[in-house]
């Protein structure tokens, strides 16, 4: 072989394993979300985290691995996949909800933490305060409890007859019994008597729903959880079955045949949560970074929905809506 042949193989070889060792993922981080992997607001809300890290930088299969773990709403599944996460020892998790966060958070004290979508994570015990988080946990609040009255002024406005609401919750997580007792506390104030609804059991929600709607003035609340989201076609269809009026708190109900939704913009949260992944990785501890509430909340009607059930949506209410969807 040519002295020149010889060297020019010789560098080609020596590049192999640096051009593989490149390639190779340099952080790692898990992921752990409370819904079905199949569910389309799953898939979106991970492709806005991942979206949010590329422009930070981070691609997946680059410089960057994600493990991502789902529950689809089972308690059970959430507690093991936040202890299979914390066991690969990653350098970051990621997680959505407080169904999942509150497992994860059982698991480690040590691995930093980026949660969204968590109503009151101060409440809950996740953070010593919203300022100074203080410990291995820090992201991005949902809403305060209060907006509760909010959810009761809407359905007021739509049907001021009405005297009765009942109140869809997961009573198995702080949030879903924080958000019952803030509505609770103010529905003497619009005249209405509440009945809570749970979500653990899709047979008991079924039989719940059709008891609630036999008799006249009610309206329907839908509080957050990732449980909510597991079952959203069901609770949509429910309602619409026995044509209730419902608020609910996020976009993707009324995009699906819900009436009427109040809330921050969720997907708009994982983005920003991809931001404070960036910062922890480069250094920063989650305990010197604050937790962030939302600015501003939507307002979205589903006008073919309130003529399906008989209603006439105030055109101030609709002058005030982000999104009209006919």
């Amino acid at each position: 072989m040519r002295r020149r042949e010889f060297i020019t193989v010789l560098g080609g070889a020596a590049a192999w394993p640096l051009t593989a060792g490149a390639q190779q993922p340099e952080r790692r981080i898990g992921v752990l979300w409370p819904f079905s992997a199949e569910d389309l607001r799953g898939k979106a809300s991970l492709a806005a985290l991942k979206q949010g890290l590329q422009q930070l930088g981070w691609t997946d299969g680059r410089n960057l691995r994600v493990d991502a773990r789902w529950s689809a709403g089972d308690p059970d599944d959430n507690r093991r996949n936040a202890a299979e996460l914390v066991a690969l020892t990653p350098d970051l998790i990621f997680a959505s909800g407080s169904a999942a966060v509150g497992p994860l958070l059982q698991a480690t004290r040590t691995i930093p933490v980026v949660f969204a979508i968590v109503p009151d994570p101060v409440g809950a015990g996740y953070v010593a305060s919203l300022a100074r988080p203080g410990r291995n946990a820090t992201g991005f609040a949902s809403f305060e409890f209060g907006i509760g009255a909010k959810w009761l002024e809407l359905l007021k406005q739509l049907i001021p007859a009405l005297t009765r609401v009942a109140v869809i919750r997961d009573p198995s997580i702080t949030a879903g019994l924080g958000q019952w007792g803030a509505i609770q506390a103010t529905a003497p104030s619009f005249g209405v008597e509440l009945t809570p609804i749970s979500l653990s059991d899709t047979a008991e929600l079924e039989n719940d729903i059709a008891s609630f709607a036999r008799s006249s003035n009610g309206g329907l609340i839908v509080t957050g959880s990732g449980l909510a989201v597991v079952h959203r076609d069901l609770i949509v269809k429910l309602v619409a079955r026995y044509k209730l009026p419902a608020v609910y708190y996020e976009r993707y109900f009324v995009a699906a045949g819900g009436l009427i939704s109040y809330g921050p913009n969720y997907v708009d949260q994982y983005r920003q949560a991809a931001a404070y992944i960036d910062r922890i990785l480069k250094g920063e501890k989650p305990s010197d970074l604050p937790v962030q509430t939302p600015t501003k909340y939507e307002l979205v009607i589903n006008l073919k929905t309130a003529k399906a059930l008989g209603l006439d949506v105030p055109l101030q209410l609709q002058q005030r809506a982000d999104e009209v969807i006919e």
